[in-house]
């Protein structure tokens, strides 16, 4: 009775350090977001998108050092174009063209984590994006006619089926964590995936962004 009451004590103690070493999370900020396209005929990048990204995460801490973190994140991340041309000499002769692609994306970050101190660690990883959404937005305003166009027109369209679905992009990160659970972090995704699909003229359209948030753990120490 006595060994086994031991061998269960153990047990219950290798439960115990184990649960200890898992920690559950929420996690919510801001997002910039960019797209670069490139071309046979040159390349360019959009102005950023302000925006938003939620979800939760779960951290592994495999020792004092080193950890692995996994995440499951919702972002409507893109870019946007603005184009603007007005006279000098005559202010009510003038062009506006807005083109906004918005990409509805279901992020799947995996990263390995190192701890500088008990608070403060970096990261480096790469995110999993799930294009689940793809639209375009274009806003065109004149102060002239021009032959079989609408002036003031908000036209948004469903680009789908022109975009690929898998978004990878690598990134690095840091955070830092108070005593109660409570963090801030942020994080760099370059984008390295080409998400035109049946490109014409080797076109590439790539998407990164940063992530700037605040979170809280559950569990641990």
């Amino acid at each position: 009775m006595k060994k086994l009451l031991l061998v269960a004590s153990v047990i219950l103690m290798g439960v115990s350090v184990s649960a200890q070493e898992v920690r559950f999370g929420v996690k919510a900020g801001y997002s910039m977001s960019t797209i670069k396209y490139e071309s046979d005929l040159g390349s360019e990048s959009s102005d950023p998108v302000h925006t938003f990204y939620a979800g939760g995460l779960v951290e592994y801490k495999i020792s004092d050092k080193f950890g692995l973190q996994g995440e499951l994140l919702y972002s409507p991340l893109g870019g946007k174009y603005v184009i603007k041309e007005e006279d000098e000499d005559d202010p009510d002769t003038f062009f506006n063209l807005k083109t906004k692609t918005t990409l509805g994306t279901l992020l799947i970050p995996v990263s390995a984590k190192y701890f500088i101190t008990e608070n403060l660690s970096v990261s480096a990883g790469a995110s999993f994006g799930v294009i689940l959404s793809a639209k375009q937005e274009t806003v065109f305003d004149a102060g002239f006619n021009i032959p079989g166009v609408e002036i003031g027109t908000d036209n948004e369209i469903d680009i789908k089926d022109q975009t690929n679905t898998l978004n990878i992009a690598p990134f690095i990160g840091a955070e830092y964590m108070l005593e109660n659970g409570l963090f801030f972090d942020a994080r760099y995704n370059l984008g390295v995936s080409n998400l035109a699909k049946n490109p014409e003229f080797n076109e590439t359209a790539k998407n990164s962004f940063l992530q700037i948030g605040v979170g809280f753990k559950f569990g641990g120490n």
